[in-house]
């Protein structure tokens, strides 16, 4: 999990001070408690009661990097010594107070948190009893949207290829990224794929094969668009990927493909699943978010989404609405990880719901296009988006369904079949949609992540856009 700072400010008077010394101290323990006790690591500071010890307290709490810094008001506390510390700290702030009608608290807690927006510092508040799951809960996503925050400052994106098929929405601006997002734009050519692919060992390439033959429900090679040595390409492809994310220290990526290489090469269905899975066919991994179409600001967004929930991310058109049902279809070209089939920690158990079948006329050069049907459940779903140059956040909650397998079969057949499909009912109209959604993409995690994703926008000075009932 994550490294949290911990700061209890306390009265200037070193008479109050000395007095009320160990209440401050016993109610910082029990947040540092409840935060080890939700997996965190907690860096504490010396109490604050002094100009100097504001200064110093902080300066060593900012030096450990901590996703968020909790300052516990739990007393009436000088406010300026919040404000000294602030300044000392660069990352993610949140003011913190119990309530005890003994102890003006609240008080303290609401006089250093005008004096913070007096100077337009960023941070966040969280009030009550720390032993309540609902304040934790809080807390925790806070700090989950600082370390989301964090992680992406001095990363990097890799750009293979450039603007595919005319999509502005696919492209942003690198000087703009790393002003606001602390994110470098590495541009790669697509050329770089089909040069290292062959020089991957063939043995690599065979038992990656092996596996996937073994382990889907079907690969079904039809000799022409989808053979062993096309197959075979897309695993060197996956490799090559690999390699450039080595080299380059990639954190996150996006690969162009069309036209230049779903036209002459092989589509990168296989390498974008796989690397957005928790595994591949050596075994476990850390999953790698990878936008297809070299989307810019979908990678963004699942990078975001990635380390508020810490599970692989879906990336999907928003292809068809099924007004009869009251579902969308979520489809796109094999990228959606394969975990999403049945989301299990086991890949075996994932593998046997997906189909590597022929890529349809959309790609002449062939290859496996990996498909399968989300496994139900409650899901956020989000996009950065731009609107008049102004990055926003739109966010969505809902749900992934499944029919009876002949309606599976049916809805699958209405879009293009071989894709991979999640079957989503969203918590928003049609019309709330339609008229407002800025893409033709969106991405998705399981569970409810919508007080992190708050957090993060209020950090990264993104407007939260939430379409629809968020709960």
């Amino acid at each position: 999990m994550a490294k949290v700072g911990l700061l209890t400010v306390s009265d200037g008077r070193p008479a109050v001070h000395r007095d009320l010394a160990e209440f401050a101290t016993g109610v910082e323990s029990r947040i540092a408690t409840a935060l080890e006790g939700a997996g965190h690591t907690v860096v504490r500071g010396d109490t604050i009661w002094t100009n100097e010890l504001a200064v110093s307290e902080a300066r060593r709490i900012a030096d450990a990097r901590p996703a968020l810094t909790v300052i516990n008001i739990p007393i009436w506390a000088f406010p300026h010594f919040t404000m000294r510390a602030a300044r000392e700290l660069p990352g993610p702030l949140l003011l913190f107070s119990n309530i005890d009608p003994q102890y003006p608290g609240m008080v303290g807690m609401l006089a250093a948190a005008g004096a913070l927006d007096q100077i337009g510092r960023t941070y966040a508040r969280v009030w009550g009893d720390i032993a309540e799951p609902s304040v934790i809960e809080r807390i925790d996503e806070q700090i989950r949207a600082g370390e989301a925050v964090r992680s992406l400052r001095g990363s990097t994106f890799g750009r293979i290829g450039g603007r595919p098929m005319g999509m502005y929405t696919a492209v942003a601006n690198p000087d703009r990224w790393l002003a606001q997002f602390g994110v470098d734009v590495e541009e790669i050519d697509q050329w770089e794929l089909v040069r290292r692919s062959n020089a991957v060992d063939a043995g690599l390439v065979s038992a990656a094969r092996d596996w996937l033959e073994r382990n889907a429900a079907g690969v079904h090679y039809d000799g022409k668009r989808l053979t062993p040595e096309i197959l075979e390409r897309q695993i060197r492809s996956y490799y090559a990927m690999r390699e450039l994310i080595d080299a380059w220290h990639l954190d996150f990526s996006g690969i162009k493909g069309q036209p230049e290489l779903t036209d002459n090469f092989a589509s990168m269905d296989v390498t974008e699943a796989f690397l957005n899975d928790p595994y591949d066919w050596d075994g476990p991994k850390e999953p790698h978010v990878c936008a297809t179409e070299a989307d810019m600001d979908a990678a963004l967004t699942m990078q975001i989404l990635k380390s508020v929930a810490s599970t692989p991310v879906l990336f999907a058109d928003v292809r068809h609405y099924h007004e009869d049902l009251g579902i969308w279809d979520l489809c796109n070209s094999g990228q959606h990880a394969t975990w999403f089939a049945a989301r299990s920690d086991d890949p075996l158990e994932n593998m046997r719901h997906v189909h590597l079948y022929p890529e349809e006329f959309y790609f002449p050069a062939g290859g496996a296009s990996v498909h399968h049907l989300a496994a139900p459940g409650d899901f956020t779903f989000a996009r950065l988006t731009r609107l008049d140059d102004r990055y926003r956040m739109q966010v969505l909650r809902g749900a992934f369904e499944q029919f009876d397998p002949d309606t599976n079969e049916q809805l699958m057949r209405a879009s293009t079949y071989v894709w991979p499909h999640a079957f989503t009912r969203f918590d928003a109209t049609v019309d709330d949609i339609l008229s407002r959604y800025g893409s033709n993409h969106i991405h998705a995690v399981p569970g409810d992540h919508v007080g992190a994703l708050r957090g993060v926008c209020r950090l990264l000075d993104v407007d939260f856009d939430g379409i629809g009932d968020l709960g």
